[in-house]
C-alpha cells in the first residue's frame, strides 16, 4: 500500500484504546521503577539511608524489573500493535481479542510480581536465575508476562498473515515486516526463559525439588537475556528507519537495506548468550568462541543502520539546498522533539555500541566484568538510546491515538526534557564507566570497605552517579507531565509518520519475505550454538544448589 494511502487511513478507535492501554501502563511502570532507581542511586552515593523495612537490593530489583522488562515490553507491544493496525488495516476482531488477552495476562503478572518485590519476597534482581530464590508467585508472575506477550505477538502475526493472503504478490509494508521480525525474535528468545521458569524455578521455589542446576538456569536465562537487548533496540530502529525520514521531510534511503538489517538481527541476536557467561568455568572455550563470533556478526546490521540514517540525513539536507561538507546538519529540524529525542538516542548509541564490543571481547571483558562499567553500558543502550527514541515516539503516537495535536509548548518542553535526560545520563553513565575501570563493583550498596583507599577513591564517582540520577528523575517527571498534557491538548489530527522510499533505491528482493528460509536458519544457528553445550549440561549436571535467600 502506498504511503499516502496509509496517511489517509483513519485511526480505529478500538485499536487506539488497546495501544494506549499498553502505553499508559508502560509509563506507570517507568515512574515507579525510576523512583526506585533514584533512591538506589542516592544510597549508593552515600547520600541517603533507607528506612527500616526497605532494602537496597529490593529497590535494585524493582528498578531493573519495572524499567528494563515491564516498561519496555508494554511500550514496544503498544507501539507495534498501533503500527500493525496502521499499515495492514485495522486489527481483525480475533487479533484485537488476542491483544487484550495479552494485556490482561501481562498486567496481572506485573501486579503480582511488583507486590512480591515490595513485600521483599523477590529480591533476586532483574537477572532472576538461580541460586537466589524468590517467592514462587514471582516466577508465576513472570510466566504470565511472557505468555501475555506471546498472545500479543500472535495477534500481530494473525493480522500480518491476513494482509499477505489478501495482497498476494505484494511486498508487505516495511513497518509491519519489522514488527513481525521483532516479535519472532522475542518469542523464540523467551522460550529459554519460559523453560527455566516453568521447569526449574517454579518447582524449585515451591520445594518440589531440593536442588537446581545453576549452570543450566543461567544459560537458559542468557539465551533470553541478550536477545532482550535487541527486543529493545529493534523498535527504536523501526522509528529510525521508517519514522524519522518522514519527520525531517525526506525519504527512506533503502527499503531493501532496512529489511536485510532486520533479517540479520533475527539471525544473529539469539545464539549469543554465552558472551554474558565468558567468566564462567562450566562452559567450553570452543562454544564461547562460537557465540562471540556470532555476537560480532550483529555489529554488521548496526553499522548498516548507521550508514542508512546518516545517508538519509545528508540526502534530505542536500535536497533542501544545504552546501558544504556538513551543511545538511544545519537544516535538520532541531526544534522538533519527534526528531531531536531519537537523534540524541542515535548519537548516544555510538559509544554504547563501542562498549558492547568491549563487553563481548573475551580478554577485555575479563577487565570490566562485574564492575560498574557494565552498568554504565547498560544505561547507555536501553536507558538512553532506546528510552530517548521511545520518548520521541510518544510525542507523536499519543496524540495520534487520542485524536489530539502536538502543540509548540510541548515541543519546547520535550526538548528540555531530552536535554536533561542526556545530561543526567552523561553524569551517571560516564561516572559508571570511569569508576568501573577503577574496579568499583556493580550490584553493591554503599560501603567504604572499611575505608580502603581504593573504595575512598571511588566515592566521588558514586556521588556523581547519584547527581546524574536526580537529573534523570527530574527529566522523567517532565516526561510524565508531557504524557498527560498530550492527552489534553486541543482536538485535531496528528500523523503517524511513515516515510516513502527514495527514488532510485534498489528493488527489494522477494527472498526477504520467505519466512520459512529465515526461521529455518535461526533454528540451525541456535542448534549450532547451543545443542552440544546444553546437552552436556543436562547429561553431566553440576551437583546442584539449594535455594538461597540472603536478604
Amino acid at each position: 500500500m502506498e504511503t499516502n494511502q496509509l496517511e489517509n487511513r483513519p485511526v480505529d478507535r478500538r485499536d487506539a484504546i488497546l495501544a494506549m492501554a499498553h502505553l499508559i501502563f508502560a509509563f506507570i511502570a517507568l515512574l515507579i521503577g525510576g523512583l526506585a532507581g533514584l533512591l538506589q542511586g542516592m544510597v549508593r552515593g552515600g547520600m541517603l539511608t533507607l528506612p527500616g523495612g526497605i532494602g537496597y537490593y529490593q529497590l535494585l530489583t524493582a528498578h531493573g524489573v519495572l524499567m528494563a522488562l515491564i516498561f519496555t515490553t508494554f511500550f514496544i507491544i503498544g507501539f507495534l500493535l498501533s503500527g500493525i493496525s496502521k499499515t495492514t488495516g485495522k486489527l481483525l476482531p480475533a487479533a484485537r481479542s488476542m491483544g487484550w488477552v495479552g494485556f490482561v495476562c501481562m498486567t496481572t503478572g506485573t501486579v503480582i510480581g511488583t507486590v512480591m518485590i515490595l513485600l521483599n519476597k523477590a529480591t533476586v534482581l532483574y537477572t532472576f536465575y538461580a541460586p537466589m530464590k524468590a517467592s514462587p508467585w514471582f516466577y508465576i508472575a513472570l510466566a504470565l508476562v511472557i505468555v501475555g506477550s506471546w498472545f500479543s505477538g500472535f495477534a500481530m502475526m494473525y493480522n500480518y498473515r491476513y494482509w499477505k493472503r489478501t495482497h498476494k504478490g505484494k511486498l508487505s509494508p516495511l513497518l509491519a515486516f519489522m514488527a513481525i521480525i521483532t516479535m519472532v525474535m522475542w518469542m523464540v528468545a523467551t522460550i529459554g526463559v519460559a523453560v527455566e521458569v516453568l521447569f526449574q524455578l517454579i518447582p524449585w521455589s515451591f520445594g518440589w525439588v531440593d536442588k537446581i542446576n545453576v549452570m543450566l538456569s543461567r544459560t537458559l536465562f542468557w539465551f533470553f537475556g541478550h536477545p532482550l537487548v535487541y527486543f529493545w533496540l529493534l523498535p527504536a530502529y523501526i522509528c529510525w528507519y521508517v519514522v524519522i525520514p518522514k519527520v525531517i521531510g525526506g525519504k527512506m534511503f533503502s527499503d531493501a537495506l532496512a529489511r536485510l538489517s532486520f533479517i540479520l538481527f533475527l539471525l544473529f541476536s539469539i545464539p549469543v548468550g554465552f558472551h554474558h557467561q565468558l567468566m564462567e568455568p562450566g562452559i567450553s572455550d570452543l562454544w564461547k568462541y562460537v557465540q562471540v563470533v556470532l555476537t560480532f556478526m550483529v555489529i554488521i546490521p548496526s553499522l548498516m543502520t548507521a550508514f542508512s540514517m546518516f545517508a538519509t540525513f545528508e540526502l534530505t539536507g542536500r535536497a533542501k539546498g544545504a552546501k558544504g561538507l556538513f551543511g545538511w546538519f544545519k537544516v535538520l529540524p532541531w526544534g522538533d522533539v519527534r526528531f531531536f529525542a531519537p537523534f540524541a538516542g542515535m548519537l548516544i548509541f555510538i559509544p554504547a555500541g563501542a562498549g558492547g564490543i568491549i563487553n563481548a571481547s573475551n580478554q577485555m571483558n575479563a577487565v570490566v566484568h562485574n564492575t560498574l562499567w557494565v552498568t554504565g553500558h547498560f544505561h547507555l543502550t536501553v536507558a538512553s538510546s532506546v528510552a530517548l527514541t521511545f520518548f520521541g515516539i510518544t510525542y507523536w503516537l499519543v496524540p495520534h491515538l487520542t485524536g489530539r495535536t502536538l502543540t509548540p509548548a510541548i515541543h519546547k518542553l520535550g526538548i528540555v526534557q531530552t536535554v536533561l535526560w542526556a545530561v543526567g545520563m552523561f553524569f551517571m553513565s560516564g561516572s559508571m564507566h570511569t569508576v568501573g575501570l577503577f574496579g568499583s563493583p556493580r550490584r553493591t550498596a554503599y560501603t567504604t570497605y572499611q575505608d580502603h583507599p581504593d573504595a575512598i577513591l571511588w566515592m566521588p564517582y558514586h556521588v556523581a552517579m547519584a547527581v546524574g540520577g536526580m537529573i534523570l528523575f527530574i527529566a522523567l517527571v517532565i516526561m510524565i507531565y508531557n504524557l498527560i498534557a498530550l492527552m489534553r491538548t486541543p482536538r485535531g489530527e496528528t500523523e503517524f509518520p511513515i516515510a516513502e522510499v527514495a527514488e532510485g533505491a534498489e528493488e527489494t528482493p522477494r527472498l526477504f519475505e520467505r519466512w520459512g528460509v529465515w526461521i529455518s536458519l535461526v533454528v540451525i544457528l541456535i542448534l549450532i550454538a547451543y545443542a552440544v553445550p546444553v546437552t552436556d549440561m543436562i547429561q553431566n549436571p553440576v551437583p546442584g544448589s539449594k535455594p538461597y535467600v540472603t536478604w
